[in-house]
């Protein structure tokens, strides 16, 4: 009886809040998403996309992105802080950033190598997540400032990728500032991977070292 209680309680405090302005606004994220890659996906690829639906894709992404930062700093600014925007804002972003890169590798617009790396990462902290929630007096651990980092390079590389600079993309390119653009855009990504990575491993050591250490104490 005191498990299920336990258990109830604790569904409880991730479901308070579910209705916060904050909230609200990270739903909304989640919609333009669903825009954003069916625009992204009929837009097509390098060389063959829609000029004006890769745009259109390319303005949903950045607005998407843009509202990371708003119910942040709504949920910190009215005291809206809940479980439950702790866990559903980096499921929004990784949604936004890991269907970005599937559907760019699909294109031949970024190695499948590198989505890969991105994606295992992205999954597994997000189950990894769950797990901590499920345990007895688990809490939503928050994204670390490598894990914002990250998430802030990875947008701005992926906003830069999808805009239409070049017609047929980088292996097109006629002008000195065209090949400069590109390589700006993939050293963002590249960096993003590295933070990907690295945050990663420092949560996975929160989780499982530091917990037991502050345990112990």
């Amino acid at each position: 009886m005191a498990e299920e209680q336990s258990t109830q309680s604790r569904k409880n405090s991730l479901l308070d809040g579910w209705n916060a302005p904050p909230n609200l606004v990270t739903y909304c994220r989640i919609v333009l998403v669903v825009v954003f890659l069916g625009l992204y996906i009929a837009a097509g690829a390098w060389g063959t996309h829609s000029t004006s639906m890769r745009w259109a894709a390319a303005i949903i992404f950045i607005i998407a992105a843009c509202t990371d930062k708003l119910d942040g700093w709504m949920a910190r600014k009215y005291n809206q802080v809940t479980e439950l925007g702790k866990l559903m804002d980096p499921i929004a972003d990784k949604l936004m950033t890991c269907g970005t890169l599937v559907v760019a590798s699909v294109f031949a617009e970024f190695p499948w190598w590198a989505t890969i790396l991105f994606l295992i990462r992205e999954i597994g902290i997000t189950v990894m997540r769950f797990f901590v929630m499920e345990r007895p007096g688990g809490k939503v651990i928050a994204a670390a400032w490598p894990g914002k980092l990250k998430t802030l390079f990875q947008c701005i590389g992926l906003a830069m990728l999808l805009i239409p600079a070049q017609i047929g993309g980088p292996q097109h390119a006629a002008a000195a500032w065209v090949n400069v653009y590109y390589v700006v855009t993939y050293v963002m990504l590249y960096v993003a991977l590295v933070l990907c990575l690295y945050s990663g491993g420092i949560y996975l050591y929160n989780t499982f070292i530091g917990s037991r250490k502050a345990a112990n104490d």
